[in-house]
């Protein structure tokens, strides 16, 4: 007995020390503790939300799928190199009316409320791109006769703003380079660029290293355009044009130029911040006010509250005595799921927390089915001791079975949903683990730990339910 009783006593310190490290992170700043806040969801934290539209039109079909991935990773690198707290980039395709899908790329940046600040974050980031010269024949020269009739029509004296828009998007060989075309080789091949200075000049250069796939790209383009230029172009714009005077196989290639130190320290910067395998285009911006955020956090918590105190007032008037220790083993149970989610940490959106006050609710069953169990012991004349330990073990399957259910929904609501899914079905997940903890571990140590025993009319009013 008293080794029961010394197990239940470490639990209740152990609750009350999680308790208190949960109280001492939120509302004591300076302590050590308070390094292990909440992370909130965009819902809740407030924030702003991208969306944009990639432009995947020189990409093949059956490279589709890696560019965008290779894009959601770039634009991640990026707004990680910020420090926004747990950002949510992802990608989706639209249907459209046009034969080909849309490919969309969504960005979540949580506490980020100024729009311009957020929209700066991911459009810093470049588009790399190496192209070849075009070769002579009827394209470039249908081309380059395009450009020189609107240039001639641009040149008209008062032609407006508008005019010479339509002008441009009315021939479709204008949006083609008359000197170079596109290679497979680009940002998306690149594993890293360093500052060099040149061994005579000393001026600064950028080395360009490629992945494997970029370097064998490189060699054979390399190969093939010996004594030819090969345009380096950075946001569509040429910022070297080198000559290729043999095959470079190593995988290394150099832009130079009029470049001063930190320009060439800044284009390093931003191209290890990753450079964009195709461009994108900013379709639409979302921002959630902080203040609305608050309100829906303080809206859930009050619901929480209401409703565990509400729990708690009836599984004492009904259960008494095994409901006042429910009720401990339930407050223990909330303070290891706080402390889970400051330590994981878990990002808290207004679904995670409906999922954790619903894990709340099963923590709460399980507990039912045990009195339920114990009190059918009590009436067959059973001792309050058996009864607790048969209670206990009739019990078991049922709670066993329900909550391996409930981890199985939230296994597949994890797997296949949504990011939004998924928070309610992690905490969901993570709270029937601890839930079945406290059920049967905590709640069992605390009612034998008791020591009471007998049958008499006194311990069936305390140890049964209802109104007898």
């Amino acid at each position: 007995m008293l080794r029961k009783r010394f197990i239940a006593l470490m639990l209740l310190l152990a609750g009350f020390g999680i308790g208190y490290f949960i109280y001492v992170g939120e509302y004591q700043k300076t302590s050590p503790i308070a390094k292990f806040p909440f992370k909130y969801g965009l819902d809740i934290q407030g924030g702003t939300e991208l969306v944009y539209q990639a432009d995947t039109s020189k990409i093949a079909p059956s490279e589709l799928s890696q560019t965008m991935d290779a894009l959601r990773d770039v634009i991640e690198r990026r707004v990680n190199l910020f420090g926004v707290s747990e950002p949510v980039v992802q990608t989706e395709i639209a249907n459209s009316l046009s034969a080909v899908p849309a490919q969309r790329l969504i960005v979540e940046l949580p506490g980020v409320t100024d729009i311009t600040k957020a929209v700066a974050l991911i459009g810093q980031t470049p588009l790399l791109e190496f192209k070849v010269e075009r070769p002579d024949g009827v394209e470039k020269t249908a081309i380059t006769e395009a450009f020189s009739k609107a240039r001639e029509a641009l040149k008209q004296p008062g032609i407006t703003d508008q005019q010479k828009q339509a002008i441009i998007t009315s021939n479709p060989l204008l949006a083609e380079d008359p000197l170079y075309i596109n290679t497979e080789l680009n940002g998306s091949k690149l594993a890293k660029a360093t500052l060099i200075f040149d061994s005579r000049t000393n001026e600064p250069k950028v080395l360009l290293t490629f992945t494997d796939e970029g370097r064998k790209l490189f060699a054979d383009m390399t190969k093939a355009n010996i004594n030819k230029t090969v345009a380096i172009y950075l946001d569509g714009s040429p910022i070297s044009t080198p000559v290729v005077r043999e095959a470079i196989l190593d995988g290394n290639a150099e832009i130079s130029g009029s470049f001063t130190v930190l320009d060439a320290k800044a284009l390093v910067g931003r191209l290890n911040s990753g450079a964009l395998p195709v461009p994108i285009a900013l379709l639409s911006t979302q921002t959630i006010g902080a203040t609305l955020g608050q309100s829906a956090l303080h809206s859930g918590v009050k619901a929480g509250i209401f409703g565990i105190l509400i729990v708690a007032l009836f599984l004492f008037l009904w259960y008494r005595i095994p409901g006042l220790v429910a009720i401990v083993a339930l407050s223990i149970y909330i303070a290891i799921m706080l402390a889970i989610f400051k330590l994981i940490p878990v990002t808290l959106t207004a679904a995670g927390i409906a999922g954790f006050i619903l894990s709340i609710g099963m923590a709460v069953d399980a507990n039912i089915l045990i009195f339920e169990r114990m009190k059918e012991e009590l009436k067959k004349g059973k001792d309050l001791s058996d009864a607790m330990h048969d209670g206990f073990a009739r019990a078991w399957l049922s709670i066993r079975d329900s909550n391996i259910s409930s981890m199985i929904s939230a296994v597949i609501l994890f797997w296949f949903g949504t990011s939004l899914v998924k928070g309610f079905a992690l905490t969901l997940g993570i709270g029937v683990l601890i839930s079945m903890f406290s059920a049967i571990t905590v709640t069992r140590t605390f009612l034998f730990a008791l020591g009471t025993s007998g049958h008499g009319r006194v311990v069936r009013f305390l140890f049964g339910n209802g109104l007898k």
